[in-house]
């Protein structure tokens, strides 16, 4: 069965969806962008955003039954290619080991002009 599931410690969606949904052991995460508990855009650059994105993902699966080492797909949105590279030395502090298959894609906008956005699947531990 489809469960709906919340973390208390990532921002609340700002849409008609669940952070996240749990179907038969897997965990798939709406797209994060870089929202604090407010609803305000962290930073500026793609860095800090990156940092805060991945940082909500991961209350999301710890308060869920699962990690970012269980993660196993990830799809990332940038409005700039031109970040991939400082976007990628973000993101690989937070897959150390654990380096999921992913897509990264550039796309003309995302929502309160985040400059990044990411999803995620997840087996829950």
């Amino acid at each position: 069965m489809k469960k709906h599931l919340y973390s208390d410690n990532a921002p609340k969606p700002i849409g008609p969806y669940s952070q996240a949904i749990e179907f038969n052991n897997l965990i798939f995460t709406s797209g994060q962008i870089a929202l604090d508990q407010k609803g305000q855009i962290v930073g500026d650059d793609i860095k800090s955003q990156t940092r805060q994105v991945l940082t909500n993902l991961k209350h999301i699966l710890e308060e869920n039954g699962s990690c970012l080492d269980c993660v196993i797909k990830t799809t990332i949105y940038l409005i700039n290619i031109e970040d991939f590279a400082s976007m990628n030395e973000v993101y690989s502090e937070f897959f150390l080991e654990s380096k999921p298959a992913r897509t990264t894609v550039e796309v003309s906008r995302l929502p309160k002009n985040a400059k990044i956005e990411i999803d995620i699947i997840a087996f829950r531990r």
